[in-house]
């Protein structure tokens, strides 16, 4: 394989990140274009990422799913271009107020089309609730923002996007009498309802289910800072195995009382729905602000290593295929040495020189 001359990660030949610029290599680049060119380096090693998908009976099993069908092109392909926090514009004409930005959006630059949006969470296996566990219970703890949400919904409004009324049928007539939004005590009664829903919108959906979030792992020696050496790998959710991830969370957590984050951001989800059905357009911003439920709106929900492990569990959680040797093969032209270790795997690469 030719070494890069210049700072650079494989395969990303063409974005809007100059990687021979320090300002590059920050954590919060680190941890989006990193996981970018894993999944290019898994394509250019015959691998396809982990695919974990809602089945018609809504139970989420694990398939494949080749690079060119998460990024749309080849990752080797001249016109594919990786634009990082950016939006994902076919999804504006759904929402009130500008599209919120997402991690990556993968664009054509033949004709300019955007291709996808992906949102990327690059987490650690172990996580503090599994390190101590026998290494077959390790999981990934996983923190998810509000607009993911938006992303989960929009991808489900572009499929009812000329079928609004099949959307409506499914929904029904019952949510007029809701007093108020805003109070869990006239929310809560209707929360087995809003499942039924979510439930039968993703059995409409299941057969065009595409990919939302792209989750690769990096494990280490147990709770130490030690990398594993089989210590990458990519799993990738689509939206409606997502969805189906907090929303079989959120009902256990159905109290008399308490809206739980896991319950708020199935409400999110279901008002965003339900506002679809009757304008075609949804105000984002209102319904989650409006719809705190005395919680900070700062993530939707966060998910312990415990609970995505039931969901993740397979050889390549337990052996991921990329070895901690073919690091050198990602990061080229010396950008390791323009990393700045705020964060764990960060400071793992910039302090372990034998790497390289």
């Amino acid at each position: 394989m030719k070494q890069s001359v210049k700072p650079s990660l494989f395969g990303i030949e063409h974005s809007n990140r100059d990687f021979t610029d320090k300002d590059s290599w920050g954590k919060n680049q680190f941890n989006s274009s990193f996981p970018t060119a894993l999944v290019a380096y898994l394509a250019h090693e015959n691998l396809e990422s982990v695919y974990l998908k809602l089945d018609e009976n809504l139970e989420i099993v694990h398939d494949l799913i080749a690079a060119e069908n998460l990024f749309g092109l080849p990752p080797n392909s001249e016109n594919l271009f990786y634009a990082f926090e950016a939006q994902f514009l076919p999804f504006q004409k759904f929402l009130t107020g500008n599209i919120p930005r997402v991690d990556l959006v993968t664009q054509n630059s033949a004709d300019g089309a955007s291709l996808k949006g992906l949102e990327i969470k690059l987490t650690a296996l172990p996580d503090n609730s599994t390190c101590h566990l026998a290494e077959e219970y390790f999981g990934c703890e996983i923190v998810v923002r509000p607009d993911t949400i938006v992303y989960a919904a929009c991808s489900l409004f572009a499929f009812f996007d000329d079928r609004r009324e099949d959307l409506s049928r499914i929904i029904g007539d019952g949510f007029e009498e809701i007093s108020d939004w805003t109070e869990p005590g006239a929310i809560i009664p209707y929360l087995g309802e809003m499942f039924r829903v979510i439930d039968e919108v993703s059995l409409a959906v299941n057969g065009f289910q595409s990919p939302l979030v792209i989750q690769p792992i990096w494990k280490t020696v147990g709770k130490s800072p030690k990398l594993a050496e089989n210590c990458l790998d990519v799993f990738v959710w689509s939206e409606l195995a997502f969805i189906r991830l907090f929303a079989q969370i959120a009902k256990k957590e159905v109290r008399e009382h308490k809206i739980t984050r896991q319950l708020r951001t199935l409400i999110w989800l279901f008002k965003m729905l339900y506002d679809f059905s009757k304008e075609g357009k949804v105000n984002y911003l209102r319904i989650i602000d409006s719809l705190s439920y005395n919680t900070k709106n700062d993530k939707a929900f966060a998910l312990s290593g415990r609970v995505t492990h039931q969901f993740m569990k397979g050889e390549i959680l337990l052996e991921p295929r990329i070895k901690k040797e073919e690091i050198r093969n990602i990061i080229l032209g010396g950008g390791q040495n323009l990393l700045s270790p705020e964060r764990r795997f960060d400071a793992i690469i910039f302090n372990s020189s034998d790497l390289f």
